[in-house]
């Protein structure tokens, strides 16, 4: 029975794979979106909706299969959870720290997933007329995971980038906004030192897919730390995460310091944080220092299944 189900999770990965190269190709080579709003971004993806369908069934039969061979083999709990934190902010900060929109934003943090296996997209909005400014769909995987040490991977597919350029339509001139697509792989090894102390490496490289007036390759390797509960009062609580990290675009580089400080309370979902960037060098066009302050809504929920 083990091996048949050991097979099984063989066979359905190999034809998730197929699937999804299938998807990234209409991805890279058929979606045309140079030039449309967001909602016919969306409405463009939805053509595949068919096929995108038949892989995020196999993907579920594969985990749930997964899953249940642990479960007989090994009784592994399966705790699944449903995360989230909606931030407003005096100044957005991108993805990777370096870059910020230098003005009000509000940040959406969502996650959804397993024991293994998640979902955490990101939907960042100019708060100034309510435009979108990147949309990032993050899916991970933990291929390890012990009491010590811990690897995650991942996939931004997709993640979008959104500018503010001059259109010009039968001799009449707009502003639209129009987006960049990326995809993104990502790795995070953790070393886990104490309940509330980890450290770690997290790396991603980032493929523009936009044939002109885009970064074709991106990669951004940060050596960062964790510190949790860090205790205040009773109730009262910091969490801090500085960091230091390496760039590269298209062959020019920098280095750079950075660090989220908030301050939380036990039995309230709202908190406060700042988030500091200092260039050390770089020949990106940067700024050499930036920061914003953050009111947070966090939200934590579990489904434990035995």
């Amino acid at each position: 029975m083990k091996k048949n189900k050991s097979w099984l999770i063989i066979a359905v990965t190999a034809k998730l794979g197929n699937i999804l190269s299938v998807y990234v190709t209409i991805l890279k080579n058929c979606c045309v979106l140079e030039t449309r709003f967001p909602i016919e971004i969306l409405s463009s993806f939805l053509v595949y909706k068919n096929l995108i369908k038949k892989a995020l069934l196999l993907l579920i039969l594969s985990i749930f299969t997964h899953t249940m061979n642990a479960q007989k083999v090994d009784s592994i709990k399966t705790v699944y959870h449903f995360n989230g934190d909606v931030s407003v902010t005096n100044n957005g900060f991108s993805f990777i720290p370096s870059f910020s929109l230098g003005k009000p934003a509000t940040i959406a943090d969502l996650s959804i997933g397993g024991n293994r296996f998640s979902f955490d997209p990101q939907f960042r909005f100019d708060l100034e007329g309510f435009k979108p400014w990147s949309f990032i769909f993050i899916w991970r995987y933990r291929l390890i995971q012990t009491d010590r040490f811990q690897m995650k991977a991942g996939i931004h597919l997709p993640a979008l980038a959104f500018m503010e350029q001059i259109i010009q339509t039968n001799g009449v001139t707009r502003e639209q906004v129009v987006p960049y697509r990326f995809i993104t792989p990502e790795l995070m090894p953790t070393c886990i030192l104490s309940r509330n102390i980890s450290i770690g490496i997290y790396y991603i490289f980032g493929l523009g897919l936009e044939k002109v007036d885009q970064t074709r390759h991106t990669h951004f390797i940060s050596l960062r730390s964790s510190f949790n509960q860090i205790r205040l009062t009773e109730q009262f609580y910091l969490k801090w995460n500085p960091q230091v990290y390496y760039l590269n675009m298209d062959g020019k580089d920098g280095v750079y310091v950075a660090q989220s400080l908030s301050l939380a309370h036990k039995k309230l979902p709202v908190s406060v944080s700042t988030m500091m960037n200092k260039t050390l060098q770089s020949e990106v066009p940067t700024r050499d220092f930036d920061w914003n302050i953050s009111l947070v809504y966090s939200s934590r929920n579990q489904l434990v299944k035995y």
